[in-house]
């Protein structure tokens, strides 16, 4: 079973509690954060934060690599931004190999977490554990407008698959990085 909490150099990626709805709220509620995310509105009540932090468990479903994690510089402070490892839920008519059982690493930060690495340095921890869980690609989903996060996809190796419509029923500019199979060294890039 792997650790429910992951540290790397600069930060605490650990689960969120009920306590973090509000820094959740924070970021969300931000017009320039919830552009890239689900419906693209922000959220109004940090009553919609409380019940985000309730479905995660469920959302990240019960494979030991999967987690929605927060992003914690400082485990003192509340979290800056969250980074997930999740099954992507392929779009409806879609089979095995065409967005059916793929994983999905991603992320969303506060604006004021932007532009530190925070989101390379998250996500390249969870794609450490999907490797070491056995998974063999990782996939990763933004708005086609989204140049950022785009970046950060290139930062971790991924190669970029182009505008697709294969998860959440909607055309997103899709990034994938196969991973090598357990015991099996990662290629250098």
């Amino acid at each position: 079973m792997l650790p429910d909490r992951v540290e790397t150099e600069r930060l605490l990626l650990r689960p969120f509690e009920p306590d973090d709805a509000g820094a959740l709220f924070g970021w969300f509620s931000l017009p320039e954060v919830a552009r890239w995310s689900g419906t693209g509105e922000p959220m109004r009540d940090v009553a919609e934060a409380e019940a985000r932090i309730a479905r995660m468990p469920e959302r990240a479903g019960s494979h030991p690599a999967a987690g929605i994690l927060a992003v914690c510089p400082d485990e003192a402070l509340p979290p800056v931004g969250m980074v997930m490892l999740v099954p992507i839920p392929a779009s409806a008519g879609r089979e095995r190999g065409h967005g059916a059982g793929d994983w999905e690493v991603g992320w969303h930060l506060h604006p004021r977490a932007w532009g530190r690495g925070y989101a390379t340095e998250a996500a390249s921890a969870l794609l450490e554990r999907a490797a070491s869980a056995g998974l063999p690609r990782v996939v990763a989903v933004t708005h086609p407008d989204n140049a950022p996060s785009q970046a950060v996809c290139r930062r971790l190796g991924m190669s970029d698959l182009g505008l697709r419509d294969d998860w959440y029923d909607r055309t997103l500019r899709a990034f994938a990085l196969p991973l090598p199979a357990v015991g099996t060294p990662a290629p250098h890039q």
